[in-house]
């Protein structure tokens, strides 16, 4: 019976590696955490994560984990309680409708209604989730749809794609976009790397540096670099504007205080009506070492030329929607 057995026992464990073998891990992997978040992670490694609780106004993504662990950004200002608002890596704008979705306390906020999708690979992960923007009334005036992918780079580097749809919340026909300075992505960086608390550096894709110079000019991207704790190392976040955005290169939103937003309504309002949605596509790319012009011209060029991003249905079992990139990038 022994020969028997361990025949049965050596086709056991050959079937079990061959199935092993036939279904791959997913190295890139978007997971849902209790208390409303989602991590976003390479291997073992947490990049970012997505936070999306009732205890905040606005969903917010924290940390932002450099090449070195350490996290990029932070929450609030380094020296300012008024500025609790800022919350590492977020969407808001200052007028929608006439309300504020910038400050806290204003009886606005920003509200994850629904996910769609999280997808894993090996390349990269994904998520597809639905926000509503909601006035004090509770009356919704804008609704984002909100895809994001985390892609991992050599030597701990990552980006993450942002890319939304805003369409009028509710059964609204259209929302106007006041003019502002404020809005749509922010980004706060590391005490650490900004200009005035740390040993931080701002530089633009025309090459201008500092907050004087970068304010309320155009450019296809913005870098914050600068030393990192505790070692000390100089890492950062480079921001991109997309060709397809309307009004790119936008105008940037730069404070040495450390934190930086393409400003889309900084010269005017803009309105949007259920024909005519507003699409947004975004990167951030969280990099080792101070800002390398030619490597962000890469990464430019590569973020330009990717088709936009899509929910299609799912085909398979168990699923209602898939994220893939558009065969070509319609108009929304």
């Amino acid at each position: 019976m022994r020969p028997l057995f361990v025949s049965v026992l050596g086709w056991l464990l050959a079937t079990s590696l061959l199935a092993g073998e036939e279904h791959r891990v997913p190295r890139v992997r978007s997971e849902p955490l209790p208390h409303h978040q989602v991590s976003f992670l390479a291997g073992e490694t947490e990049k970012t994560r997505w936070h999306f609780g009732a205890d905040a106004p606005r969903p917010f993504f924290y940390p932002c984990n450099g090449p070195s662990g350490s996290s990029l950004t932070r929450m609030g200002h380094p020296g300012d309680a008024g500025h609790d608002h800022h919350r590492s890596i977020w969407f808001a704008h200052h007028d929608v409708g006439g309300l504020t979705f910038w400050a806290d306390g204003k009886g606005t906020s920003i509200r994850q209604k629904t996910w769609f999708c999280y997808q894993d690979g090996d390349e990269e992960s994904a998520m597809a989730v639905q926000l509503g923007w909601v006035g004090p009334d509770g009356r919704e005036v804008l609704q984002q749809d909100l895809i994001s992918v985390m892609r991992p780079m050599a030597e701990g580097e990552f980006t993450l794609e942002l890319q939304s749809l805003f369409r009028p919340g509710g059964d609204l026909p259209e929302i106007k976009l006041g003019k502002t300075n404020f809005g749509f992505l922010a980004v706060r960086v590391a005490k650490t790397i900004s200009e005035t608390f740390g040993g931080g550096l701002l530089t633009n894709s025309e090459g201008q540096t500092h907050e004087p110079a970068i304010f309320g000019q155009p450019a296809a991207w913005v870098d914050y670099s600068g030393p990192v704790a505790p070692s000390g190392k100089t890492e950062g976040i480079t921001y991109f504007d997309h060709p397809s955005n309307p009004r790119f290169p936008s105008k940037w939103h730069v404070r040495e205080d450390g934190w930086m937003g393409a400003s889309f309504c900084m010269d005017e309002g803009f309105n949007i009506t259920r024909d005519q949605p507003l699409r947004l596509r975004y990167l951030l790319h969280a990099h080792g070492g101070s800002l390398v012009v030619e490597k962000a011209r890469e990464v430019q060029s590569g973020f330009a030329n990717r088709p936009a991003l899509e929910m299609v249905e799912h085909q398979g079992k168990h699923g209602r929607w898939d994220i893939r990139r558009a065969t070509a990038s319609p108009t929304p």
